[in-house]
C-alpha cells in the first residue's frame, strides 16, 4: 500500500448512517470528503463534526464532486436515481442491506455497475461474524454427514417505524426484506439457493381494509433445497430483545449459530461450544476494509458480498413475496433466469 485513500461520501445520516460514518472515520483507507442528508440541519451538524462538505441535495452531492466511493445508508426510495447517477459517474458503491426494494431494481443496479466496471457491494456484516465464519469452516471441512433440515428464527424489535416503512411501494417489503436480510444471506451463502419457497405473511393492522397498504410484521418461509433437504424461516416483531438463531440438523450433528456463539451437539450430553466477542463495529470495520482493498488492490483482494451475489438473496425474497400472493410454492431460480434475459423488465408481480 502506498498510503492512497479513497475519497468517500456518505449518503443518508440516520442512526445507521451515523454508525457507518463513525466506523469508516477510523479506517485509514478512507477519506471522508462529504456527507448528505435531506435534513439540512443534520447534514450541517454532521459535516462540521467530521470537517467535511455537507449537502441536503443528493443530486448536488453527486454532480458537483467526483468520489472514489459512495456509502449509502439512505432508503432506496429516496435515492435510487442518485445511486444510478453515481454509478454512471464511475463511483464505487457500498450500500447497506437490502440492496433494493425488489429484485428488478437490484438487477438494474447490478447491470449498470457491471457496464461501468465499478464495484457495487452490499453490507452484510454477518459474513464477517466469527460465529458464522466458524459455521462455514465447519461445513467446508466436510465433517457433517447429510444435512436434511435447517431452522432460522429472527425476533425483530417492535420499535415504531416511519410511515414510508409501512408502505410496500416505498419500502418494498416489511420484516422479511428489511429485518431478516442478514439471516437470508447467511442461509443462501452457506446452504445455496433453495429450489422452491412457500411463504405466509401478515401484519398487525386492526382494520382489514388497510392491510393491502401495509408491509408484513410476521412471515414464515418454508424452503426446499432438494428432495431430502428442507428449511424453515420464521421472522416477526416481538416485545423483548432481538434474537437471531440458525440451526442446522444433520444425520449425526446439530449445529447452532447466533451472533456470538457456535455450538455443535453430537448426541446426548456431547456438546462443544465456542463464544466470540467480536462486535457489530468490528464486523462493519472488516467489511469496509474488504470493500476498500477490493478497489485499491483488486488482484489481491476479492470483493465479499457483491451486488451480483446478493441477487440470489433478492430472488429468494421476491419468490417469497410472490408465493404469499399466489398461495403456491415459487422458484427463486426462475426469477434469476428471467432477470438474466430481461434484467430491467422483469417483475415477480407480472
Amino acid at each position: 500500500m502506498d498510503g492512497t485513500k479513497l475519497k468517500t461520501a456518505v449518503l443518508g445520516l440516520d442512526d445507521k448512517g451515523q454508525f457507518l460514518l463513525e466506523v469508516v472515520s477510523k479506517i485509514e483507507l478512507f477519506e471522508i470528503a462529504a456527507v448528505a442528508d435531506k435534513d439540512a440541519n443534520l447534514a450541517e451538524t454532521t459535516g462540521s463534526k467530521y470537517k467535511c462538505a455537507f449537502y441536503d441535495d443528493y443530486r448536488r452531492l453527486i454532480m458537483q464532486n467526483q468520489f472514489d466511493c459512495l456509502l449509502v445508508a439512505a432508503g432506496v426510495h429516496s435515492c435510487d436515481e442518485y445511486i444510478k447517477m453515481a454509478i454512471k459517474r464511475k463511483t464505487n458503491i457500498l450500500k447497506l442491506a437490502p440492496p433494493a426494494r425488489n429484485f428488478q431494481e437490484a438487477a438494474e443496479f447490478v447491470r449498470l455497475a457491471e457496464n461501468e466496471n465499478i464495484k457495487f457491494a452490499i453490507a452484510n456484516p454477518r459474513r464477517f461474524a466469527r460465529s458464522y465464519l466458524a459455521l462455514r469452516e465447519f461445513l467446508r471441512e466436510g465433517v457433517v454427514e447429510q444435512i436434511f433440515f435447517i431452522t432460522a428464527f429472527c425476533a425483530v424489535g417492535n420499535e415504531q417505524e416511519g410511515t414510508w416503512q409501512t408502505d410496500p411501494e416505498l419500502a418494498g417489503g416489511g420484516v422479511l426484506l428489511r429485518s431478516c436480510y442478514q439471516m437470508i444471506d447467511q442461509i443462501v451463502w452457506s446452504m445455496g439457493t433453495p429450489q422452491q419457497v412457500y411463504c405466509l405473511n401478515t401484519n398487525t393492522a386492526s382494520d382489514r381494509q388497510q392491510r393491502s397498504y401495509m408491509t408484513e410484521d410476521t412471515a414464515v418461509v418454508t424452503m426446499k433445497f432438494n428432495d431430502s433437504f428442507f428449511g424453515n424461516l420464521i421472522v416477526g416483531r416481538v416485545f423483548g430483545p432481538e434474537l437471531e438463531v440458525l440451526r442446522v440438523y444433520s444425520k449425526d450433528k446439530i449445529l447452532r449459530v447466533s451472533n456470538d456463539r457456535f455450538i455443535v451437539s453430537e448426541g446426548i450430553g456431547q456438546k462443544s461450544e465456542a463464544e466470540y466477542d467480536d462486535s457489530e463495529r468490528s464486523r462493519h470495520k472488516a467489511l469496509l476494509e474488504n470493500f476498500a482493498l477490493s478497489i485499491l488492490e483488486p488482484d489481491k483482494n476479492k470483493l465479499c458480498s457483491s451486488a451480483r451475489e446478493n441477487l440470489n438473496d433478492m430472488a429468494v425474497i421476491e419468490a417469497s413475496y410472490l408465493s404469499a400472493r399466489t398461495g403456491m410454492p415459487e422458484e427463486p431460480g426462475r426469477i434469476l433466469k428471467m432477470a438474466q434475459a430481461e434484467p430491467t423488465n422483469y417483475s415477480a408481480s407480472s
